[in-house]
């Protein structure tokens, strides 16, 4: 059974996907170890997270009435599924802190040098707890919402950037200068495992679905979508400050957004910058905060998940201040091992090979021997 009574429909499921995916995506730099061809490492990163996604839907239709912490068990065991559980507990709760981390330092950096890094991660850290205290659908309608504003902002940048004549599409040549190898490389060492194969954390959501039908598909076309929109924001970024410049700049949106200037009159518009930061790293932050509370609250048998809601924020927040002692080791430390030793595992393989368990397992159950439909 769900810990909390809640339910979305299809089309909040399709935006909060497609806003987690964006998160914090769309304002660092990605696929730079593919040059020019950044954007199609992208695009291939997104197909390789298709295929996890399916992994991570098909699990969930053996087991629609339970979440991840729980069918866990029932697949590899109570020991061996308990360990598991508990691992994806601790790798969501680390994730929301470097996460919550990144935002502060983001603000940090380019907004406000002066003010402490713990009063921004805290006043960020208190939003999602109120979200996460109201459930996943407060957090769903607060998407219906803000996924506008994210791409009307979108727009409007693009379009002024036109008008600034900042875009030169001849940086984007030549096309595959350094063969396929880099792009092969990046697409599937880096950008498959964030931000897409992140989705992992969908397998809390999943069971709060009203309709199981088409949702594998939701899911799929949300991906889609919000792989394309990561690739169009690195191709304007490569197009607008060059592939060197890109690659050497933490921020590249925000690099961008500043080439903006029409008639001397409309420029300095960081502003957008700090807007679609603010929503991006808020849907990230909360659906990761949100299935550690879930997993948390399941994994103990509390009778409520707001019990947990508190003390998960607390801890967050002081793990976030203790993870790094400053943004470049921040940012090696992911580099070095966040790879090989969590997302690798936890993101690919154990998916995967639950799955063919699964599968084992209900073998002989005519009912799932025939594909759930999803």
């Amino acid at each position: 059974m769900t810990v909390e009574e809640a339910k979305i429909d299809r089309l909040q499921l399709f935006l909060l996907i497609l806003l987690f995916e964006l998160g914090t995506a769309i304002v660092i730099p990605l696929g730079t170890d593919a040059g020019r061809d950044a954007w199609l490492a992208v695009l291939l990163g997104t197909l390789g997270g298709v295929v996890l996604f399916f992994v991570y839907y098909q699990l969930f239709l053996f087991y629609p009435d339970q979440v991840f912490s729980s069918y866990v068990q029932s697949i590899a065991g109570k020991l061996a599924g308990g360990i598991i559980a508990y691992v994806y507990i601790l790798y969501f709760l680390y994730t929301t802190a470097r996460d919550l981390r990144v935002f502060g330092e983001f603000l940090l950096s380019s907004f406000y040098p002066e003010t402490p890094l713990f009063i921004i991660n805290a006043l960020m850290i208190v939003v999602i707890m109120y979200a996460a205290k109201n459930g996943i659908e407060v957090i769903a309608r607060t998407g219906e919402l803000n996924v506008f504003l994210l791409y009307l902002i979108a727009i409007f940048g693009i379009v002024l950037l036109f008008f600034s004549n900042a875009i030169d599409f001849h940086q984007l040549k030549p096309f595959l200068e350094n063969g396929f190898f880099p792009v092969l490389k990046s697409a599937f060492t880096e950008i498959l495992y964030m931000p897409f194969g992140e989705a992992v954390v969908f397998a809390f959501i999943f069971p709060y679905l009203n309709r199981r039908k088409g949702g594998r598909m939701i899911g799929i076309c949300a991906l889609l979508f919000s792989g394309l929109s990561i690739a169009l924001t690195t191709a304007v970024n490569l197009c607008t400050l060059g592939m060197t410049a890109m690659k050497n700049t933490p921020f590249p949106l925000l690099a961008t957004i500043k080439e903006i200037e029409v008639m001397e009159f409309l420029q300095r518009l960081d502003v957008i910058f700090l807007i679609s930061l603010f929503i991006g790293a808020f849907f990230k932050i909360a659906i990761y905060f949100y299935a550690s509370v879930i997993a948390i609250a399941d994994f103990f048998r509390l009778d409520s998940h707001r019990r947990a809601v508190y003390p998960i924020g607390v801890v967050t927040l002081i793990v976030s201040m203790m993870i790094a002692s400053n943004y470049p080791e921040h940012i090696r430390q992911g580099l070095k091992w966040e790879t090989p030793y969590l997302h690798l595992p936890l993101q690919v393989v154990v998916p995967v090979l639950l799955l063919l368990f699964a599968f084992w397992k209900n073998r002989n159950n005519k009912k799932i021997r025939k594909t759930p439909s999803g």
